[in-house]
C-alpha cells in the first residue's frame, strides 16, 4: 500500500475512530436519558444514541450540560458512562431525570475539592469524563446503588449522608 492509500484509508476510518460504538446488544438501539442538575437548574431530555450508533450533535450537549459547572469547563463524557445510566434507568424502571450533582470536574476543582474533603480521590475519574454522582427521584438511594452494582459496569460509591450515588467507568469496585 502507498502512503497516500494509507493516508486515505485512515482517514476514511476517521470517523469509527472518534466516535465508540455502543457496547452491548442490550444497549444497542435508541438510548436517551433525562437529567436535571442540582447545582445550576438546567435540565436535558436528550436521545444520544439512535440505530447506527451515538449521535455526535447530541453527546456535545451532553458534554456541554455535565461540564464543571463551578468553571465552565467541557470535557467529553465517556459514552460508556451514559449507557451505565440508561441501563440504570431501565432497570429501575424509572421514568424520572437523574438528578446530577456532579458530572466532570476540572483537575482545579477536584484539587479544591480535595483539599476540603477526604472522600475526593486525586485522581478522580470525573477528570476523564468518566464518572458521575447522582440521585433518581422515586428511586430509593439502596435500590440505586444496588442497580449499580448488580449491574457491574464499573465503580459505584454510596454516599447516604450526601444523598448520592457514584458510578463510573473505572474498574468494578465499591466503596
Amino acid at each position: 500500500m502507498t502512503r497516500r492509500g494509507f493516508l486515505a484509508t485512515l482517514a476514511a476510518a476517521a470517523p469509527a475512530l472518534v466516535l465508540p460504538t455502543p457496547l452491548s446488544a442490550e444497549a444497542a438501539g435508541p438510548r436517551a436519558l433525562r437529567f436535571a442538575h442540582t447545582h445550576t437548574g438546567e435540565r436535558l431530555d436528550v436521545e444520544y444514541c439512535g440505530r447506527d450508533g451515538y449521535l455526535p450533535d447530541a453527546l456535545a450537549e451532553i458534554n456541554r450540560f455535565l461540564r464543571d459547572f463551578r468553571t465552565g469547563e467541557v470535557h467529553a463524557i465517556d459514552p460508556a458512562l451514559l449507557d451505565f445510566l440508561h441501563h440504570l434507568r431501565r432497570t429501575t424502571e424509572s421514568p424520572r431525570a437523574f438528578e446530577v450533582i456532579s458530572g466532570y470536574r476540572s483537575p482545579h476543582t477536584n484539587a479544591a475539592l480535595r483539599s476540603k474533603s477526604e472522600g475526593v480521590a486525586a485522581r478522580s475519574l470525573h477528570m476523564d469524563g468518566r464518572a458521575i454522582d447522582i440521585r433518581l427521584p422515586g428511586v430509593k438511594l439502596v435500590a440505586l446503588r444496588d442497580a449499580a452494582l448488580e449491574a457491574r459496569l464499573g465503580g459505584v460509591g454510596f454516599y447516604p449522608a450526601s444523598n448520592f450515588v457514584h458510578v463510573d467507568t473505572g474498574r468494578i469496585r465499591r466503596w
